[in-house]
């Protein structure tokens, strides 16, 4: 008798990563260039600071898990809201394909706007 794997755990653990990362890190950069900046308490960072903090390959490798992760969370998050509180659970399949596919579409952008600085 073979048991079939599941992959469901390796979603999830995406799922609640990115909720995490999205949790821990996204306020902090909300705040200092959403609030911070435009009241005066941050100075703004120029574009040629921006560039030369972008050439450094860990700190794009961070970014890109930090936009992947939240883009993943986005995704199986708007789905069930989907699913769950619209009552569209019949379009399961349109929905899941959308929602996935719209996430994947962040990474590839995601990934090619931070790669294109090497």
């Amino acid at each position: 008798m073979s048991r079939r794997r599941c992959n469901e755990p390796f979603f999830w653990s995406l799922f609640s990563s990115g909720g995490m990362i999205s949790a821990l890190i996204l306020p902090g950069l909300v705040f200092f260039l959403w609030i911070a900046t435009p009241l005066g308490w941050w100075q703004s960072p120029s574009y040629a600071d921006l560039v030369m903090l972008l050439e450094n390959p860990l700190l794009r490798a961070g970014l890109f898990i930090v936009i992947s992760l939240s883009a993943v969370h986005w995704g199986h998050r708007f789905r069930f809201t989907l699913y769950d509180g619209l009552q569209l659970s019949h379009l399961y399949g349109l929905i899941a394909t959308v929602c996935y596919g719209g996430a994947a579409l962040i990474v590839c952008i995601a990934a090619y706007v931070l790669w294109s600085f090497a």
